[in-house]
């Protein structure tokens, strides 16, 4: 059972969703916008969040960039837009998954409890690489004794490498294995996720190595 945040100005979808992550056994905190959002958030330990773009007073954009530097849960994002614009800026921002209205509510309860499933079922000693350290039960990464905050994707993209040392992954295997098979995106998403967490790691953003037609590796020399 986990804590999740619905984030939509429309009631009866609202409750929609709410009914669905109920039958799968979640506690549900309902927000109208995104200021309502920012403060549930604030004040009670949330699981996920699900999060509309279209909202008054502050859009779903703005909510998961200020959420993202408050917490690293998992961010499904909806939109009655589908392009492909929309959908770069959502991941930009720090969304994990994206749903274009209309949707299936148990579509979107299984991409809740998938996404929830690779939060919760992580080893607990910290692993170390370089000046990386990343405590799994925590889900905090540090470079060099200093904190640094990740989005879900990028942590488990540091994680899958840091586990896989000098393993060659295709942008279609990190696709698989961190976004899920049923992912609507494009291998895009994986570049721009990359960069992100190599701009946050700064100088230990080295070990992520780019293989031209290949993919990534992580790699770690003495």
């Amino acid at each position: 059972m986990a804590n999740i945040l619905i984030v939509e100005d429309e009631k009866n979808m609202q409750n929609i969703i709410a009914e669905y992550m109920q039958r799968g056994s979640h506690t549900c905190f309902t927000a109208d916008d995104g200021v309502d959002a920012l403060m549930l958030l604030k004040n009670n330990p949330m699981d996920l969040m699900i999060l509309d773009i279209m909202m008054p007073h502050l859009d779903g954009f703005s909510v998961c960039k200020i959420a993202r530097e408050m917490s690293n849960l998992p961010i499904i994002m909806l939109t009655a837009k589908g392009n492909e614009d929309d959908k770069l800026k959502g991941y930009d921002f720090g969304a994990d998954d994206y749903m274009t209205k209309p949707f299936s509510p148990k579509i979107l309860l299984a991409k809740a409890n998938a996404l929830l499933r690779r939060s919760s079922s992580l080893p607990t000693d910290t692993m170390n690489a370089g000046k990386i350290s990343l405590t799994p039960a925590s889900h905090k990464v540090f470079v060099d004794g200093q904190e640094i905050v990740l989005t879900h994707k990028e942590y488990e993209l540091l994680y899958c490498f840091m586990v896989n040392p000098g393993q060659v992954f295709s942008r279609e295997q990190l696709l698989n294995r961190i976004w899920g098979y049923d992912f609507e995106g494009m291998t895009r998403t994986v570049d721009t996720h990359v960069k992100t967490l190599r701009q946050k790691l700064g100088d230990e953003g080295k070990h992520i190595v780019t293989l031209v037609r290949s993919g990534y590796k992580f790699e770690v020399t003495a």
